[in-house]
C-alpha cells in the first residue's frame, strides 16, 4: 500500500516556529503535494499545496505570509516551514498527494496518518 508518512510535528508556544516532513514515495514525484489540517470539531481544511516541479504553490488565508510549502523531489519529500504560530493553528497535519493541482481535499486520493501540532499561548 502505497504510503505518505508525515514527521515534525510536537509542542510550541505561540510565536514560535515547526517544519514539518512527509516522505513522498517515488510513485509521487510527479503529482501536486498538499498539505490539510483538522482541528477538533472542525472540518478538515487546505493549507497548502505544490506543483511536481515546485514553481506553483498556493496558500490558504490563513497561512499567507507565515507558512511555506516546498519540495525537494531528490528526497522524495515535502515540507512545510510554519513561522509565527498561534494557538488557532492547533490541529492534526495531514500530507496528501493529488494529480491535478486542488484545495479541495475530495481530490486528493493519497493521504498520510497526520501529525499532531499543538501550539500553546
Amino acid at each position: 500500500q502505497v504510503q505518505l508518512v508525515e514527521s515534525g510535528g510536537g509542542l510550541v508556544q505561540a510565536g514560535g516556529s515547526l517544519r514539518l516532513s512527509c516522505a513522498a514515495p517515488l510513485t509521487f514525484s510527479t503529482s501536486v503535494l498538499g498539505w490539510f489540517r483538522q482541528a477538533p470539531g472542525n472540518q478538515r481544511e487546505f493549507v497548502a499545496s505544490i506543483s511536481w516541479s515546485g514553481g506553483t504553490t498556493y496558500y490558504a488565508d490563513s497561512g499567507k505570509g507565515r507558512f511555506t510549502i516546498s519540495r525537494d523531489n531528490a528526497k522524495n519529500t515535502v515540507y512545510l516551514q510554519m513561522n509565527s504560530l498561534n494557538p488557532e493553528d492547533t490541529a492534526v497535519y495531514y500530507c496528501a498527494a493529488a494529480h491535478h493541482t486542488s484545495t479541495n481535499e475530495h481530490d486528493y486520493p493519497y493521504w498520510g496518518q497526520g501529525t499532531q501540532v499543538t501550539v500553546s499561548s
